[in-house]
């Protein structure tokens, strides 16, 4: 604010101190929009009111969020360079949007009215309620009060895309000037952004928890975050993007990014609890900041914690409150369970041995095919042998299967899944010619994924079964941790599908 023009003093000569605050004295106003200035968690306190009837209930989260959007804003409005994308997985129901995506964009306006701003969510409709809160508070008596040169611009109104001005009043002038501002572009993750361009880029929720079950809707995101939005930056030096969310996927936006090691990155992670979830907290010294293990005791209690729990079950608690998308001690596989020895047991301790294809006919990046070898033992456990695993082409595939029964020994059957459906039937009969004068048979596996998986789990999660040291094991154990939401599932298709040979009567054989 021009506190030359407020007190009508000639522009040349500077206000004193003294003045200053006489002029802050008589206008309580001057001082409460000082505060807001300097501090976004209190610019959210002044106006929380006009965005929700529930009172405003502060935490140290909420800080802590404020004053890394703060960092952010000060950053990109000095125009330095990018020093990093921001992320922070943080549950459901902890002011998350209203911070992020309500009340940031506002802050920023008052300060630096110019700022533009592209917002997306995994939805148009929850887009579009952000910013129709933003432009309710912006539009409120008490904004107005404190804020009067900032407005919507009356022609370029809209829920989708409005637009700031920035009225300046001269001394001894009734008619203000008006510059142009910035403007907000609201849209849903996977929607156009042709056109648009932004100082920040805020994404808030990317996918939902029905998305995540799909690696369609996964691989859309992922893409669209990666490769459309990105290309959206007003400055590639300087904008930055803010992505705030809740773990829903192993390989969801954050799980991607994350990923990526040459993407600049600051994490910022905060689980719901730390009395299961206390190695997911990022930075780690900020578990420090829980109370009885809890992120924000007031809002989500331990009563609240068990009511959710009951409700999101183990996967769902696990990433919406835990941050990691797999529940403690590894979801359906307990893979600490799985024990890594360096050498065979002696031949007469092994009573049938297997190996399971579990095809795919993509490569670059597609899905994997295959090939675990499981043996099973007399003392009643079961051995991981071997796997084989790659991205291959149809032709490369049947290469690779042939040249590994010919390496495995002479007796182990190599069973081959069937794919539902004429290509499946098609595949898995050319498969079988191609191993012609070996023991090959086809299953047509019955079920999903988890429903095979099961069995298989019990075993795993009983401890007995274990692995033969090698290059292979962390790929596999990785995928075992994570599943039914690990990004590929194909060794523990495969592993499954060993393991129901193994343990069917009609198919075990001595070895």
């Amino acid at each position: 604010m021009d506190v030359d023009a407020l007190i009508d003093k000639p522009v040349r000569t500077k206000p004193t101190r003294k003045e200053i605050m006489l002029f802050s004295l008589r206008n309580p106003v001057y001082i409460l929009r000082e505060v807001c200035n300097r501090s976004l968690y209190r610019f959210v306190q002044e106006l929380w009111s006009e965005y929700s009837n529930d009172t405003f209930v502060g935490n140290w989260h909420i800080e802590l969020l404020c004053q890394e959007l703060e960092l952010i804003a000060k950053r990109v409005a000095a125009e330095e360079d990018r020093d990093y994308d921001f992320i922070a997985n943080v549950p459901p129901g902890t002011s998350k949007t209203a911070i992020t995506s309500i009340f940031f964009p506002i802050w920023c306006w008052t300060q630096w009215y110019w700022m533009k701003f592209i917002t997306a969510s995994y939805g148009e409709t929850l887009s579009l309620e952000s910013a129709e809160y933003s432009r309710d508070i912006m539009r409120c008596q008490k904004f107005k009060k404190i804020y009067p040169e900032i407005e919507i611009r009356t022609d370029k109104d809209q829920k989708g895309n409005f637009k700031i001005i920035k009225k300046e009043w001269k001394p001894n002038s009734s008619i203000p000037k008006v510059h142009q501002g910035g403007n907000r572009f609201s849209t849903s993750v996977g929607g156009t952004l042709t056109g648009f361009h932004g100082h920040i880029l805020i994404v808030d929720d990317p996918i939902n928890p029905n998305q995540a079950l799909s690696e369609k809707e996964l691989n859309n995101a992922n893409h669209w975050v990666s490769q459309t939005l990105s290309t959206r930056k007003a400055n590639k030096l300087t904008a930055t993007t803010i992505m705030i969310m809740q773990r829903l996927h192993q390989n969801d936006p954050t799980g991607a990014i994350l990923k990526n090691k040459k993407r600049r990155v600051k994490h910022l992670c905060l689980p719901g609890e730390i009395r299961n979830h206390r190695e997911q907290v990022y930075p780690p010294d900020l578990a420090e900041r829980y109370i009885d293990d809890l992120l924000d005791p007031k809002r989500m209690p331990w009563s609240v914690m068990d009511d959710l729990r009951a409700d999101l079950g183990q996967y769902g608690y696990a990433g919406q409150i835990g941050q990691i998308p797999t529940p403690p001690g590894g979801g359906m596989f307990q893979v600490d369970k799985l024990q890594i020895v360096d050498k065979m047991p002696p031949e007469k301790h092994i009573i049938s041995i297997v190996r399971y294809w579990d095809k795919a006919g993509t490569q670059d990046g597609g899905a994997f095919s295959a090939g675990v070898k499981m043996a099973r033992l007399l003392d009643g456990t079961y051995l991981i042998m071997d796997v084989r695993r790659g991205q291959w082409g149809t032709n490369v595939r049947e290469r690779q299967i042939k040249r590994t029964v010919q390496i495995d020994e002479p007796n182990l059957v190599t069973w081959i899944e069937q794919e539902p459906g004429s290509g499946g039937k098609e595949s898995a009969e050319s498969t079988v010619k191609n191993l012609a004068g070996f023991v090959i048979r086809k299953d047509r596996p019955q079920g999903d994924k988890i429903f095979r998986a099961d069995p298989f789990s019990v075993q795993v999660n009983e401890g007995n079964v274990s692995m033969l040291r090698g290059d292979w094991n962390h790929a596999f154990i990785e995928e075992y941790k994570y599943f039914p939401f690990s990004t590929y599932k194909d060794q523990v298709d495969a592993g499954s599908g060993a393991f129901a040979k193994l343990t069917s009567k009609r198919i075990v054989k001595s070895y």
